[in-house]
């Protein structure tokens, strides 16, 4: 079976209803990057930072996932899929996708501020100040802040070194260190780009679905199955 890694970013997740951060009233217009996405913010504002992070799971629990987080779920019936997203939302889970390896960290899940290999699932939508692990250190969200190191970044460069087909959806190329998976593709395999803005710098290696996500996995799932 032949293996099939997929990077996803945050135009996977925006035909879901999902906020962007980049776009025109996207989240960071509304809420500063140091403020809540740098160890910065959390240490001199811990409230504020757990408030944002609350405000994001209400609304990942009102959206579903799409018909491009179906389409590549149903993939596994054909092909050994791995997702590697930069998304922190559960979508690609919810929809039915079994191997999916989080660059950025898990909107649904905290860890220790004392030690970062303590995790644990988030049972409601709300972690608040006094939230302890089991060594009494408060509970931060499971989020990989700017400054921060991306721990799950070995790992996703093993799986996409043993890529038959890579498949990058919804994301710039232009965000690192993800965007650098691209030189651990082997150079026989095909390499595909969903995206309805694509760079125009691109290698001409690099086939392009200029379409949205949900129109473009359709399309995707259309030419590797023939």
């Amino acid at each position: 079976m032949k293996k099939l890694v997929i990077l996803t970013g945050a135009g996977m997740s925006a035909e879901s209803g999902i906020s962007t951060f980049r776009d025109t009233g996207g989240l960071w217009e509304k809420y500063p990057i140091e403020e809540v996405a740098t160890p910065e913010g959390w240490a001199k504002n811990p409230a504020l930072v757990l408030d944002f992070y609350n405000q994001r799971r209400e609304q990942l629990l009102e959206v579903e996932p799409n018909s491009g987080h179906f389409g590549l779920a149903e993939l596994e019936k054909h092909f050994d899929v791995h997702i590697v997203t930069q998304n922190v939302d559960n979508l690609h889970e919810r929809a039915g996708s079994t191997k999916v390896l989080h660059l950025q960290g898990e909107l649904m899940k905290s860890r220790s501020s004392f030690d970062e290999n303590l995790i644990d699932d988030i049972n409601d939508t709300e972690l608040k100040i006094g939230d302890k692990c089991q060594l009494g250190s408060q509970l931060r969200p499971h989020i990989v802040w700017f400054g921060e190191s991306v721990p799950m970044m070995e790992p996703a460069v093993k799986i996409t070194s043993l890529a038959d087909i890579f498949c990058v959806i919804g994301t710039s190329l232009v965000v690192y260190p993800a965007a650098s998976l691209l030189y651990y593709v082997p150079h026989n395999a095909k390499i595909f780009l969903i995206d309805p803005n694509p760079p125009n710098n691109l290698s001409n290696d690099i086939l392009v679905i200029k379409n949205s996500a949900t129109l473009g996995v359709a399309e995707f799932v259309n030419l590797i199955r023939k």
